[in-house]
């Protein structure tokens, strides 16, 4: 083989290797780190060192063109998979097929250059966010249906959460949105946080998939009657942040009174100590919200 031919097939393997995406399974915290140290095959010492290494491989890959995902890995889950699959856990090519497997199924982001102290906290939000929208769809979907109209509960619960949600936006106006809703569940806590946009012509300006999950969320507490609360900060040019809250009680969301709002945002949730107030922000009760048509009794298990 001559030299322009070996030049040739390096350049054309080059070409082939930016075509085939990468996935690169990402141990996030300590602890899941000092769990996979059990492995013979784990060769990795520390969790600091571990991080390190794993950045020059994604930034290796950005290098080579690559398009990479990062996607976490997590320890209970692999033993799992190696039981479902039958394959030994402490294998490289078992971690590797792991890997794999998340790339269609675990919680991902894209690798663009970012550091690791950027794409960590934007991964772990990722897998939070993905375990609210599967525990919040699965509350919905095996809700049942009304004893006395027979109607879906799940289904009639996003509808209700729908209207609540363009209430809360007509009712802020314009401006910049950020909401979050609360809500216990029985082995978990649901959190959403919706940011929105609302411009003068009454058109509302969010990502459609964050505004379904924060949906959900919100229904969820309706159909499972959890004593939630949702909080509404509403931000204008040259005016101070007006700060909204409501209890979410029989179905619906009851709005809290100014001092209540204040006391919300004004006590340290851990110890119960009063905070100082932040400057330059009102604390507004909240504003009253269309009602859904009449109540639903839990269906059948």
């Amino acid at each position: 083989m001559t030299t322009t031919t070996t030049q040739t097939t390096a350049r054309l393997r080059r070409a082939l290797r930016r075509e085939i995406p990468s996935t690169v399974g990402l141990l996030a915290d300590e602890q899941d780190f000092t769990a996979m140290r059990r492995y013979r095959t784990f060769h990795f010492d520390d969790h600091p060192t571990y991080l390190k290494e794993v950045e020059a491989l994604l930034k290796s890959l950005a290098r080579q063109g690559t398009h990479t995902t990062v996607a976490l890995f997590d320890p209970d889950e692999y033993v799992s998979f190696c039981s479902e699959t039958g394959i030994a856990p402490d294998d490289p090519t078992s971690r590797s097929r792991f890997t794999d497997h998340l790339a269609t199924t675990g919680a991902r982001v894209i690798y663009t250059g970012q550091p690791l102290t950027v794409l960590l906290p934007e991964l772990v939000d990722t897998a939070v966010r993905r375990a609210t929208w599967e525990y919040a769809t699965t509350v919905l979907a095996t809700a049942g249906d009304c004893p006395d109209c027979g109607l879906d509960l799940g289904r009639d619960s996003f509808d209700r959460a729908t209207r609540l949600l363009l209430g809360l936006l007509d009712g802020a106006g314009t401006g910049t949105h950020h909401l979050v809703c609360s809500v216990p569940a029985a082995d978990d806590h649901l959190l959403a946080v919706l940011h929105t946009t609302r411009d003068e012509h009454g058109t509302n300006h969010h990502d459609p998939t964050t505004a379904t999950e924060f949906t959900a969320v919100l229904a969820a507490g309706i159909v499972m009657a959890s004593p939630g609360g949702l909080v509404l900060r509403v931000t204008r040019p040259g005016r101070p942040d007006r700060l909204h809250g409501w209890r979410l009680a029989d179905g619906t969301l009851s709005p809290l009174t100014e001092a209540e709002v204040f006391a919300a945002y004004c006590t340290d949730a851990r110890t119960g100590e009063p905070l100082p107030p932040e400057h330059g922000v009102d604390h507004c009760a909240g504003f009253p919200l269309a009602p859904g048509p009449h109540e639903h009794r839990p269906g059948r298990d």
